[in-house]
């Protein structure tokens, strides 16, 4: 899985994927879209980025949970 606007660099991050040529992590701007946080907003805060970053997150997140192998998660402690 190949994107052009996001890297994964072991010397950036610690390997978490960011938007190339920054140290901004894809995870942030999920999160924030999962917030209900603008687009608008979003690029207003982070002037690196544009509107088709904010899209390459979406699309990576799509490709990352569309492989064939199942993740399981644990319940919480209780």
């Amino acid at each position: 899985m190949k994107h052009a606007r996001i890297e994964i660099n072991p010397a950036i991050m610690l390997g978490k994927p960011v938007f190339r040529g920054t140290r901004i992590p894809v995870e942030l701007i999920l999160r924030k879209i999962a917030a209900k946080v603008p687009v608008a907003e979003i690029v207003r805060d982070y002037p690196r980025l544009t509107e088709e970053d904010v899209a390459a997150a979406l699309n990576y997140a799509a490709d990352a949970v569309s492989t064939d192998e199942i993740m399981e998660f644990a319940e919480a402690a209780r």
